[in-house]
């Protein structure tokens, strides 16, 4: 069979937390190869954890990378690399470097002195302040802070938190981001206060193919809060991309 008569496995790949996602953000994926994971626990390296994905797809002849936030980095680290298979690219609420203020950074490393209840009530409370948007009351699925403090709560051990803010301080992809040869979707959020939209700016201008979907009254959690916007934009561009581009234009698999 040739590689364009191959129906691509949609990877999703998580945000920070490490959650996979769920049957109820999987719907808009219906009747599709869907494969999605939970990140592993302890990796204090971005390169680290694309290796981790690399392993996950490495059975699969064809297959879109779909990144959410942490998840985008990741994902978008991968694709740099040109991996054999790879057909598409989706990066939601990501960036090519770290686009945080440096306090932010040293305060999110921190967490390594804070206690299970410093890290729960303290850290965890900071963190989820800078995931909330003035549209998550009034989403498809409404979300408060404390629902995405719980998030991390149930799914985020202390260690891999600091881990993840330890493997984003010195990132930077930039000068790489020529080397991702698959068409590219953007998914930006219409109020992100923890990325900003100039990180979305510098991977648009950098990767050869890219485009880019601003989605209106939502914020850097619409994967939770927006499922169905959020899927069905991904979907819509998987078909375009593949119907679009042949799929010979993915990479040859070398770094």
């Amino acid at each position: 069979m040739c590689s364009s008569d191959l129906v691509p496995t949609i990877v999703t790949i998580p945000c920070f937390s490490g959650t996979p996602w769920d049957d109820r953000q999987l719907q808009p994926f219906a009747g599709r190869e869907v494969r999605t994971m939970r990140l592993p626990e302890g990796l204090d390296n971005v390169e680290a954890y694309a290796d981790f994905v690399a392993e996950q797809v490495a059975d699969l002849d064809s297959y879109v990378l779909v990144g959410d936030s942490f998840g985008a980095v990741i994902a978008l680290t991968l694709a740099t690399r040109q991996p054999a298979g790879l057909v598409a690219l989706v990066l939601s609420g990501g960036f090519a470097a770290n686009p945080l203020p440096r306090w932010k950074g040293i305060a999110s490393r921190a967490s390594r002195f804070a206690g299970g209840p410093l890290y729960r009530q303290g850290t965890l409370r900071f963190h989820a302040f800078q995931l909330a948007s003035k549209f998550d009351a009034h989403a498809e699925i409404p979300l408060t802070q404390n629902d995405y403090r719980q998030l991390f709560v149930a799914n985020t051990p202390r260690r891999s938190y600091t881990a993840r803010v330890t493997s984003v301080i010195d990132f930077d992809v930039r000068d790489r981001l020529d080397r991702v040869n698959v068409p590219t979707l953007l998914v930006t959020p219409q109020d992100d206060k923890l990325v900003g939209d100039h990180a979305a700016k510098e991977m648009l201008a950098g990767i050869s193919d890219a485009r880019e979907v601003v989605l209106p009254n939502t914020g850097h959690m619409f994967r939770f809060t927006h499922p169905d916007l959020y899927g069905h934009t991904i979907a819509e561009f998987i078909d375009d991309a593949i119907t679009a581009a042949p799929f010979e234009r993915s990479g040859d698999g070398g770094r």
